[in-house]
């Protein structure tokens, strides 16, 4: 159970970096009840996932999948850069989260 709650604070994470680009500095309403929402989200289903794993696997995963996942929505919702150099650091970000599941030992 400890790893879907991990899953869901991982993508509430997305969620809450995406409400910041839409919030404006908290000056408009509804993103900045997402980002409120998702951040406390974001939080609390990480609180409940290291209950169960170790707390340094999951931070990372944690901070790994928000990482990632933001990166990899800029692309298609912001147009940043697609180069090599910015495909293959989010593909290490990736393989690095996948590793850590695998010999987390949980």
């Amino acid at each position: 159970m400890g790893w879907l709650f991990l899953m869901a604070a991982g993508i509430a994470e997305i969620f809450f970096a995406l409400s910041l680009k839409y919030n404006e500095g908290f000056t408009k309403l509804i993103p900045s009840i997402v980002t409120a929402i998702t951040g406390a989200g974001s939080f609390g289903f990480l609180m409940m996932a290291i209950k169960t794993l170790p707390l340094g696997t999951a931070y990372a995963i944690w901070t790994g999948v928000g990482a990632a996942g933001i990166a990899i929505a800029g692309i298609f919702l912001f147009n940043e850069s697609i180069d090599m150099y910015r495909l293959s650091s989010i593909s290490l970000i990736i393989v690095g989260v996948i590793g850590l599941k695998i010999f987390s030992g949980a």
